[in-house]
């Protein structure tokens, strides 16, 4: 098989599916049956919001409701039917009519027509044939242009073979007449096709610079990509540090949060774009309260008053509006947005519930209020890092999903394992990927670096620069590298903090217990 015929019959890569519906109750019922099922999975609220979407998204299948505000099912798939004709069209209707079906067929040429409610293993079936055929199709017509291709370059062989063939009669001709003039013929051939050979040669040269060019441009490209990439990291994980210098907060808490909230979501197993995602939202996840009053940012959360506190709900909406813009964040600020929510609708600031609540904001919620009741955010006290935990657990079911519970447990054991000493290391002898266990202080007390922060390539050159124009020497505590094994075996059966600094002692005149308000 050629290289070009494989190509034409690769496996597809993952499909995407778009869900229309003007009940969110239905496309979160969608979600949950197809996720697993190892599709990219879009909603959209209504047929203009899925056409929207189709200009922005590759979708290879859609399923649209019937009936819809505005533009109904038929409308809506007749315009993908024109504007996309690969796409397999799917119908979901609730009620029985035949001339909407009709018109479905005619116009929208659906692939087929799905009554509710649905039998889950039926429109699953519906899904994977409606894919499998669009596939079977794309691969007929790739091999179609495949042949045609190559049945083109053979018809120029035989042109090719047609004129060589002439040349041969017209040779023989000549070698009739005289064998001196084919003598001739034969060497003026000869010195021809040595010619050809000497500038085919020279041409493969230049094919091979060429590709030794194009080689190192890339190499280039993608180490300037991961420079780029590196340098993205590091603003974002900057930018966290100042939001801390203008609310006083303790230093490295958007670190901390982020870290534990990246734990939480590689221990639900969750997409390396999902943990990046979720990583940034929890360095990030202050972000909106840069513009509360200075009074109302040093406030505890349980002892502002209502009108404070409804300033304060409206701390993620601001987040959200300021990192909407930038493309690379824009799921980073749904999770942010969401982040104060809870299961029973009881959250901020749009009362989402059940499967409305974004896993990443339920992660995002759990690393942040662990985290604030050590620093002593939300309530009077400080709490201890137990103390803390069983007011997380205390949430499963009504602010979070179990789920995401039972993955907090299994993360504390593991951080409470992890525990252990430090290395004090030279900035000589740094490398990437050590995670520090104590902040980096100036000369004057501000943190250069917090706790839990994880070196990178780029990090390891600005702290050897810095440390040569300030001409003195940096320590660094670096955690040191535990087996997995034998700090399972080890770990304590009490929850501990993860490389997340102990809390301050409570102060003796403040109250030994106080209300979580978030």
């Amino acid at each position: 098989m050629s290289e070009d015929l494989a190509s034409a019959v690769a496996p597809a890569p993952v499909a995407t599916v778009l869900f229309v519906d003007d009940e969110p109750s239905i496309l979160s019922a969608l979600r949950r049956l197809f996720r697993p099922q190892g599709y990219k999975v879009l909603m959209a609220e209504g047929g203009a919001a899925g056409l929207a979407l189709l200009e922005l998204e590759a979708v290879d299948l859609v399923i649209s409701d019937m009936r819809m505000p505005e533009m109904d099912g038929v409308q809506f798939l007749e315009q993908v039917r024109q504007r996309w004709p690969h796409i397999v069209r799917v119908m979901l209707t609730g009620y029985a009519d035949i001339t909407s079906t009709i018109g479905a067929i005619n116009r929208g040429e659906i692939h087929r027509y799905i009554a509710k409610p649905w039998d889950d293993q039926d429109i699953l079936l519906s899904v994977s044939d409606g894919l499998k055929r669009q596939r079977l199709e794309r691969e007929n017509r790739e091999l179609v242009a495949l042949t045609q291709t190559q049945n083109e370059q053979l018809q120029d062989v035989n042109g090719q073979l047609q004129n060589v063939n002439a040349q041969l009669q017209f040779a023989n001709d000549q070698l009739q007449n005289s064998n001196e003039d084919l003598e001739e013929r034969v060497k003026e051939r000869t010195q021809a096709l040595e010619a050809a050979n000497a500038q085919l040669g020279e041409a493969n040269n230049r094919l091979a610079d060429a590709n030794a060019q194009m080689e190192k441009a890339n190499q280039q490209l993608n180490a300037a990509n991961l420079q780029l990439e590196e340098n993205f990291a590091l603003s974002i994980s900057v930018f966290s540090g100042l939001l801390e210098l203008r609310d006083g907060s303790v230093s490295g808490h958007g670190h901390r949060v982020a870290n534990l909230a990246r734990r939480l979501a590689e221990q639900m197993d969750l997409s390396p774009i999902e943990v990046t995602d979720i990583y940034n939202a929890g360095l990030l996840h202050e972000v909106g309260k840069i513009g509360l009053p200075d009074a109302l940012l040093q406030k505890t959360v349980s002892l502002m008053t209502g009108d404070e506190f409804e300033i304060y709900k409206r701390h993620p909406q601001h987040a959200q509006a300021a990192l909407m813009p930038l493309g690379r964040l824009r799921q980073t600020a749904i999770i942010i947005r969401a982040q104060h929510e809870r299961l029973d609708g009881k959250g901020f600031p749009d009362g989402l519930s059940g499967y409305e609540v974004p896993l990443g904001a339920q992660i995002i919620n759990v690393a942040s209020t662990f985290e604030a009741l050590i620093a002593g955010h939300l309530a009077e006290k400080c709490f201890s890092t137990e103390d803390a935990a069983k007011a997380v657990l205390e949430g499963r079911g009504n602010r979070y999903d179990e789920e995401v519970v039972v993955a907090f447990e299994a993360v504390l054991k593991a951080l409470a394992a992890e525990a252990g000493a430090d290395v004090e290391l030279s900035s000589a002898e740094l490398r990437p990927g050590m995670i520090l266990t104590r902040p980096v202080l100036s000369p004057h007390g501000s943190v250069l670096l917090p706790k839990d922060f994880k070196f990178t390539s780029a990090v390891v050159k600005q702290v050897l620069e810095f440390e040569q124009r300030l001409g003195q020497p940096f320590s660094f505590f670096i955690k040191q590298v535990v087996d997995p094994k034998a700090a399972k075996a080890a770990a304590p059966a009490a929850p501990a903090s993860q490389g997340i600094a102990a809390p301050p002692p409570a102060s003796a005149n403040k109250p030994q217990a106080a209300p979580v308000r978030a």
